[in-house]
């Protein structure tokens, strides 16, 4: 694995395709005081001295830039097609105005279909004005990189379809997964960081539940973990914080660390 830079990793959103609170709920979760329960879609902010970069863009996309005043923005790598991850690819137009360029938009066959068919007008061989740029950067299972990070594509599955988790150097994302084989487990091993979606305690069929997720993070020997992707139905934050062992942490919305 390329060595990486220094990097900055800030959590944008941490929830599920619902978000946390789920509209017209009032359970515990939902109607909680603490601010780590607010749950905005899951994405990720990471950044060297040269470069900027988020992986996936749902529909809190816009709202994640403004709370954290993300200024300049190189490429966005999106990890599949659910709207949950890319819903939000439009808002790219005010980095189109005030970078002067398209957005790099990474992403596999299946994804690049997608946002071929739900964003046409951008692709559009005559466009109207103000509509968004993007250009797509086709990827697979080779290696990578955007600026001057390094980016080794993971392949996992989300019940039967195919996923992308992305290793930085030392540091893992895994979001909407529920089975990883064993060879693309090779590729997290040695990582010194890991993030993995935790859906809830409830068996699900397509998303590894808080168990399943603690136990292949023993499994990999990852010395410190961050789980993501979480539902309502977990649990509040600070009782599930509680009940996890040491070296596993439930992520949240803001929640920012440095890797040197």
């Amino acid at each position: 694995m390329s060595i990486a830079p220094p990097l900055s990793i800030t959590f944008l959103g941490t929830g599920t395709s619902s978000g946390v609170p789920m509209i017209g709920c009032t359970c515990a979760v939902c109607t909680s005081a603490d601010p780590r329960d607010n749950r905005l879609r899951s994405s990720i902010w990471i950044r060297s001295a040269q470069t900027s970069l988020v992986v996936d863009a749902g529909p809190d996309f816009r709202t994640q830039m403004l709370r954290r005043s993300v200024q300049s923005l190189d490429a966005i790598l999106l990890t599949h097609a659910h709207k949950d991850h890319i819903a939000g690819l439009d808002d790219v137009r005010a980095y189109n105005h005030f970078q002067h360029r398209p957005m790099a938009v990474y992403a596999d066959p299946r994804t690049e279909e997608a946002i071929r068919r739900d964003f046409y007008y951008a692709f559009s061989d005559t466009k109207y004005p103000g509509t968004p740029s993007i250009e797509l950067v086709s990827i697979e299972d080779e290696p990578f990189t955007v600026g001057d990070i390094p980016v080794l594509p993971i392949r996992v599955m989300h019940l039967r379809m195919p996923v992308l988790g992305f290793r930085f150097g030392d540091f893992t994302y895994i979001t909407d997964a529920n089975f990883i084989e064993e060879s693309e487990l090779d590729k997290i091993r040695g990582s010194r960081v890991l993030v993995l979606n935790a859906l809830r305690k409830e068996k699900h069929l397509s998303h590894f539940t808080l168990s399943e997720a603690v136990e292949l993070a023993r499994a990999l020997e990852v010395p410190q973990v961050y789980l993501t992707h979480i539902s309502h139905q977990l649990g509040l934050h600070e009782a599930i914080e509680a009940e996890l062992p040491t070296g596993i942490q439930l992520g949240y919305d803001g929640l920012q660390f440095e890797l040197k």
